[in-house]
């Protein structure tokens, strides 16, 4: 079996996995027939999920056979045996896996396809409570503290609820990889899959015809006995039939993007020309203006073509025969586009950009909205609702003002005198609860986060292991959207659990 064939099957059932389809992940994951590493681990993942221990344990065997120094495959082996009661197996595994650290603190498997990092500490946890397990409480105490030096992250407090436990002389949960996490294949690898044209589409460089598109072939021409003695002349304004050919007499140097600069002897075709002297040409496919005394009007006929041809080509064109005239004089484009569309929407464009603002809302954290000055109370009030994640109800608003100190905002205060205080664009502002919300809003759905979840986009809400989030809305079955630590965003379902209502 081929390498992109492993490929295709280990991407297709990667997929199936992420929609929810453990069995059909599975099976295509068995149907590979030169598994690695990598693969096996994700094989004998699905069969923990499906709490078939034995057929785990034998994924797991194969991917340590692959590679030998795979930390988290030794680490998954070890959590097989503990879940079959074989502990001192499971605590041989450990002590394995935590000798591949080799002296590291954690090993962040995200280059390899696996979106999660093995800390040492969590290691030495587990290898704990396999000591408790065959009553080395001692050995299993040992080992915590050593955990505990190792500790890199405040989220890690598993641990000193496990030691806690050590010293009442109970067992305790064992640390896991989340289950919702598999070796992906290389990404640029599947990227190579897809069927690539590396000739292209066949392009037009240089064509006499303006904006010719013609990239194919031409026919064979039929043959003639006699060949012509001089070709015939050929027609180059077939295709321009909107424009008449001038020559250049003078070169004219643009001082603006929508003028066309020329030297004595191009040939432009003209395709407009207004009273104020100025012509709209095209030359060497590209439009712009040229003053129309600059240019004189040329006569392509089949006599001046063969007297072209007839004369020597080495002859040194004639010097002009006067001065350049002046430059006429013609209004900026600016000026030209405010004249034809108004000048009213563009003052408004200004107006409306000059008036923006940062506004800096203080409430148990601190927020920064761009608005527009002069915003009435119920639409300022709603943006910083949203922007919080709160009810326009459950808030008050509050401004500070020189004399006067901090003055509440509400739909009897003159806007005007708030927006007065806004300094070198920027306006700070006070939120609160009002009274008796704090206790309503407490009343909302809280989840507990069941695995640390890090942000990949801007639109995720990251999360450690333990924390309380606030579930604002369900985006769809798999997606919830919430509030965490300040922070609004969107994070998989799978990674939380609502929190009973005795422990609100």
């Amino acid at each position: 079996m081929s390498f992109v064939n492993t490929l295709k099957q280990w991407d297709e059932a990667v997929a199936c996995f992420e929609r929810g389809d453990s069995a059909a992940s599975l099976g295509t994951f068995l149907d590979i027939q030169e598994k690695n590493s990598k693969i096996f681990f994700n094989i004998g993942c699905l069969h923990l999920i499906n709490k078939n221990l034995d057929a785990a344990e034998k994924a797991f065997d194969g991917s340590i056979g692959k590679d030998g120094h795979l930390a988290v495959a030794f680490f998954q082996r070890a959590l097989t045996f503990y879940k079959k009661e074989r502990y001192e197996e499971s605590f041989a595994d450990f002590q394995h896996a935590f000798r591949e650290f080799r002296g590291n603190q954690l090993i962040d498997y995200k280059p390899l396809g696996l979106r999660h990092k093995l800390y040492a500490c969590e290691v030495l946890h587990n290898m704990a409570l396999a000591h408790a397990q065959l009553g080395q409480w001692e050995k299993a105490k040992e080992t915590l503290l050593t955990a505990l030096n190792l500790r890199t992250e405040a989220k890690l407090s598993h641990i000193d609820r496990g030691l806690e436990c050590i010293l009442k002389q109970k067992v305790f949960e064992p640390v896991e990889v989340p289950a919702k996490v598999l070796f992906k294949p290389n990404k640029n690898y599947v990227a190579e899959l897809e069927k690539k044209d590396y000739l292209g589409k066949a392009k037009v460089v240089s064509s006499i015809v303006f904006q010719d598109e013609f990239s194919g072939f031409a026919p064979l021409q039929p043959q003639v006995e006699e060949v012509p003695t001089r070709p015939k002349a050929p027609e180059v304004l077939r295709a321009l039939e909107e424009g008449e050919p001038h020559t250049v007499l003078f070169e004219f140097v643009p001082e603006t993007s929508d003028e066309l600069a020329v030297v004595p002897g191009n040939i432009v075709f003209v395709l407009n020309s207004g009273e104020d002297n100025w012509a709209s040409v095209i030359f060497n496919e590209r439009r712009g203006l040229v003053p129309y005394n600059f240019l004189e009007r040329l006569e392509i006929t089949l006599s001046s073509k063969q007297d072209q041809d007839g004369t020597d080509k080495d002859d040194i064109p004639a010097p002009p025969r006067r001065e350049p005239p002046n430059r006429p004089q013609r209004k900026s484009a600016l000026a030209a586009e405010n004249q034809s569309i108004g000048d009213t929407e563009t003052e408004s464009c200004q107006i409306e950009e000059s008036s923006l603002c940062v506004v800096k809302v203080h409430f148990t954290y601190t927020i920064a909205i761009c608005m527009v000055s002069g915003l009435p109370y119920t639409t300022t009030l709603e943006k910083i609702s949203n922007k919080l994640g709160l009810p326009a109800m459950a808030i008050t608003l509050s401004y500070a003002h020189i004399d006067s100190g901090k003055i509440v905002i509400d739909e009897d205060t003159r806007m005007e005198d708030v927006w007065r205080c806004v300094h070198n664009g920027r306006l700070t502002l006070w939120c609160d609860l009002k009274e008796g919300m704090s206790e309503q809003l407490q009343s909302q759905t809280q989840l507990m986060a069941l695995h640390s979840y890090e942000s990949s986009t801007p639109e995720d809400l990251e999360f450690h292991q333990g924390d309380t989030i606030l579930l604002l809305s369900k985006v769809n079955e798999d997606w919830f959207e919430g509030q965490c630590n300040g922070k609004i965003g969107i994070f998989p379902a799978s990674f939380v659990e609502e929190v009973p209502m005795k422990d609100k």
